[in-house]
């Protein structure tokens, strides 16, 4: 399956009959390849009122500079048996493994046909003889599919099994994934039948499509940690809307870090699955009046116990990379040292083992789609009636207020005090990121600078305090590995009281802390509007 590429009939330009407009629901769920056979032994395959397997051929089309790609288009040509097919589909919405996009279907006859495509400047654009000229192979796709046929309420939900290869460039990929789409059955019906399949088998939502990743290796990009990435929310949007919005795009920064966590070695990708955790735990406390109480619950003693996991690993990290790696520099010749550290890496070890066998576990991925069902409610619960920006300036001038305080009653001998501030700076800082688009950007971005400025401060000196509880753990009771413990406090000495010091310049300034005027000023206020918590 991983030869030559399959070769179309000849590309060019012209006309064909179109098919109508097209709107694909589905939801791809990866699957685990030590878990194929146990998915296929499943009980619910046995209910399938249709069985079909086909070999599938798929190529993907794009210019040099991948044009359509920056458009947010897929063009790709399709071999079932001896047809070809061609499929043009739009970006639409995506998050967290569930997309609904519209596509164009229509048989290939040795030319690329558009006269379907919406809107007229669309397809006009797809339609110009200079991008047509330039229009080639990028990637391709070879993989056996099994569909099932599952009746639903008032339709059917095809199931799908893939199992094959991404190609390009003479590079390839597995495809291990599964794939349900709605066959006139409602969206719930997606989500049951997944839940049923998760509980035998390792299942967690795919946010790469198989497009996207033909045109990594296409690229030559290779995997890297995943940061958030900005949300964008929108006036217009409701406060549980704009909270969905927040939580799904969470979800996707969670499960885009989710691979390499599992299969390679860079720490930064559990990092990033903590942040993405703590993100979505900081949203619901920051949506909170305006999301119902089971919603609040359903997720947040997950993502708490998860964020937990994760920070466990983190923590081993830092204190043997930010901790004692650096004393160990300076004092190379200390075997007290070394030993001290080879107890911190074996920790470690198994720590992140531990993590790892929860990343993989069925549980893990059960958890991720009750998350994603629940942020997909057929009537939106609607607890307040103020619009998204009366929301956000409430809760903004609540934690902006809760800071001052916490700032006011900091005191720099204190530890317990700095971490509540250090608390407080985070939740205002997440809030801010979260309704960035709401607010005048010059003003907003200086006040998270100094903001991030103190919260890294002060995350270091939560960093040392952490250190020396973690490193008495790991030296127990031995003399040499307790006087290794005393080393490194000696040597991290002059960089607590450094930092003490910045946190205590910056103290005032925090408690003087002010909203951007321009950015969040409050419009003029309906008489009966309401005044949220």
């Amino acid at each position: 399956m991983a030869g030559e590429p399959t070769s179309p009939p000849a590309a060019g330009r012209g006309r064909g009959e179109g098919s109508p407009l097209a709107e694909e629901v589905e939801l791809k769920l990866a699957l685990d390849e030590a878990h194929q056979a146990r998915f296929m032994r499943h009980p619910l395959l046995r209910q399938a009122s249709e069985r079909h397997v086909a070999m599938l051929d798929n190529i993907y089309y794009d210019t040099a500079s991948l044009a359509l790609r920056r458009r947010g288009i897929a063009l790709r040509l399709r071999r079932k048996g001896t047809l070809w097919l061609q499929t043009v589909k739009l970006a639409g919405s995506a998050a967290a493994g569930l997309s609904s996009r519209p596509e164009w279907e229509q048989p290939y006859a040795g030319h690329f046909d558009f006269s379907a495509i919406e809107p007229a400047e669309l397809r006009e654009w797809l339609r110009r003889p200079r991008l047509l000229a330039r229009i080639l192979p990028v990637c391709e796709t070879r993989f056996r599919r099994i569909t099932w046929t599952l009746p639903a309420e008032t339709g059917a939900v095809l199931l799908t099994l893939d199992r094959g290869w991404v190609i390009a460039d003479g590079k390839r990929e597995a495809i291990s994934e599964v794939e349900l789409e709605l066959d006139g059955a409602p969206v719930q019906a997606l989500f049951r039948i997944a839940a049923q399949l998760a509980d035998r088998v390792a299942l967690t939502p795919a946010v790469l499509s198989k497009a996207e990743r033909g045109y990594r290796l296409h690229g030559g990009m290779s995997p890297t940690p995943v940061k958030a990435s900005a949300v964008m929310l929108l006036p217009r949007m409701s406060p549980f809307d704009a909270f969905r919005h927040i939580a799904l795009s969470c979800l996707e920064h969670l499960q885009r870090n989710h691979h390499g966590a599992q299969h390679a070695d860079n720490v930064e990708y559990i990092h990033q699955m903590r942040v993405a955790a703590r993100r979505l735990r900081a949203a619901l406390r920051l949506f909170g009046p305006a999301l119902p109480g089971p919603l609040r619950e359903q997720l947040r003693e997950p993502m708490t116990t998860l964020a937990t996991q994760l920070g466990q690993v983190r923590d081993l990290d830092v204190l043997l990379g930010d901790i004692v790696d650096p004393v160990q520099t300076a004092l190379p010749e200390e075997p007290r040292l070394s030993a001290l550290a080879g107890e911190i890496t074996n920790l470690r070890y198994g720590v992140r083992a531990g993590v790892l066998a929860v990343l993989a576990a069925p549980a893990y991925g059960r958890m991720l789609l009750g998350a994603v069902e629940a942020l997909h409610p057929l009537a939106p619960p609607t607890l307040t009636s103020a619009t998204l920006e009366e929301f956000a300036i409430v809760r903004l001038r609540h934690l902006c207020r809760r800071l001052r305080r916490l700032a006011a009653a900091a005191r720099i001998a204190d530890p317990s005090t700095l971490h509540a501030l250090r608390i407080g700076i985070k939740r205002l800082r997440y809030a801010l990121e979260f309704f960035a688009a709401l607010a005048a950007d010059p003003p907003l971005r200086r006040l998270q600078a100094r903001l991030a400025t103190a919260q890294d401060t002060l995350g270091r000196l939560n960093d040392l305090a952490n250190a020396g509880v973690l490193l008495s753990k790991c030296a127990g009771s031995d003399p040499g590995l307790r006087e290794a413990v005393a080393l490194i406090g000696g040597w991290h000495g002059t960089r607590h009281a450094r930092l003490l010091a910045e946190i205590a310049d910056a103290l005032p300034r925090l408690a003087r802390t002010r909203l951007p005027g321009p950015a969040f000023a409050p419009r003029r206020r309906a008489a009966n509007r309401p005044t949220l918590p």
